[in-house]
């Protein structure tokens, strides 16, 4: 077992906040010229998912640090020149195409596993990977179907050939048309300087851990073991060589381990006002968002509707580098709909205004509308915010 140094360096609980908001991008000048492709390099992942309330997810995430970035531009630069792919790390993630070496270590151990949830007929995988090779870039529909019935499991041979062909890296997604998945071989799509599995499984976990701590600014070990879902045995084994530093925060109970750039200068700036996807990096790790922030942060968009507290998609609200507020939102029309709002104290209510008419300019909504508010006493003021902006 290696021996890890003892910290030398101890953070209080507001330093570690700080330090936490300016790794994710939220603390500080935005970096314009950098763009959506700077934020994904940046946060080394942002998290994909179905769910479209103001945009998706993926939309969200520069949105919360660049401001109103056109969706169309935050498309070309995910995908037009394959800038980045698609792959499993914390969950379905878009990570920047200079990080494909690094994941060699997860497409082995697909190669090499034993039992999958769908069952794969005999010559469909050599089929699909002729089809695209001859007639590509295609979707699964194009391929041949993505499904047997109309039940979202139950999916096509074609379909479960693609997939495992993805997550074998011998198929990217290059683009999405109508959020399909749109397949090629990655020999075409991916640089080829990078397209290679050479890499050994501890040199590819020493980057991820590496590129998880400077994400984060500070973590423990948890929380750097979740960023890409690795397993606590395999950041064991790396982490003392990652480069990262140890340190003590105040509160946190835990070892945890810095980003060295982090620690070198004091984190300043302008803190962003905005609402957060649900699946934003900041908060996707609801311990670590409990300890960072004392706030607690769940989906509730499954969870059956009369056992839900917040709402389907709650956004949290961040402001002055804390959590004040959850909001419920959805669209009418040319109107934002805040269905329900979660205020913490009366000092909240003009952040929150703030980041509700933001996120309805971005989305080309003229009005807000609030229909709840989870304290009946703060509706007046927030109300009111709103009103005086809108004029």
């Amino acid at each position: 077992m290696t021996t890890l140094p003892r910290p030398t360096i101890t953070l209080t609980a507001d330093d570690a906040r700080r330090i936490a908001l300016r790794a994710q991008g939220l603390l500080g000048a935005p970096d314009r010229r950098a763009g959506v492709r700077g934020v994904l390099r940046h946060l080394g992942a942002v998290q994909l998912d179905t769910i479209s309330v103001l945009a998706r997810s993926h939309e969200l995430v520069p949105y919360a640090r660049l401001g109103a970035v056109r969706r169309t531009t935050v498309e070309d630069a995910y995908w037009k020149d394959t800038h980045a792919f698609e792959y499993w790390s914390h969950a379905a993630c878009l990570l920047p195409v200079e990080e494909w070496p690094h994941f060699a270590f997860r497409r082995r151990a697909y190669r090499n596993r034993p039992h999958w949830n769908h069952e794969l007929p005999d010559g469909v995988y050599e089929q699909v990977v002729k089809q695209l090779r001859t007639e590509g870039p295609l979707t699964a529909t194009e391929l041949g179907g993505a499904k047997r019935t109309s039940e979202w499991w139950d999916w096509s041979g074609t379909k479960v050939a693609v997939e495992r062909a993805l997550m074998y890296g011998e198929v990217v997604c290059v683009e999405r048309r109508g959020w399909k998945r749109v397949y090629d071989l990655a020999e075409r799509a991916v640089p080829t300087a990078l397209l290679h599995d050479e890499l050994d499984d501890a040199e590819c976990l020493r980057r991820l851990v590496r590129l998880a701590g400077d994400s984060l600014g500070v973590g423990t070990r948890s929380d750097i073991a979740d960023y890409h879902r690795l397993r606590g045995e395999q950041v064991d084994a790396v982490l003392a060589d990652s480069g990262l530093v140890p340190v003590e925060v105040a509160g946190w109970g835990k070892p945890a381990w810095a980003d060295p750039a982090a620690l070198a200068t004091p984190p300043r700036g302008r803190h962003r006002t905005t609402l957060l996807s649900p699946f934003d990096s900041l908060i996707w790790e609801r311990a670590r968002t409990e300890r960072i922030f004392g706030f607690t942060h769940r989906l509730e968009a499954y969870t059956p509707k009369p056992k839900r507290v917040y709402g389907y998609f709650a956004m949290p609200v961040l402001a002055g580098g804390r959590l004040v507020g959850r909001v419920d939102p959805a669209r009418e029309g040319r109107t934002l709909v805040a269905r329900q709002v979660t205020l913490d104290g009366p000092r909240a209510a003009p952040a929150v205004a703030q980041a509700l008419l933001e996120a309805a300019t971005w989305v080309n909504c003229t009005n807000v509308r609030v229909e709840r508010v989870d304290d009946p006493a703060l509706r007046g003021q927030l109300t009111a915010e709103l009103a005086r902006a809108l004029g």
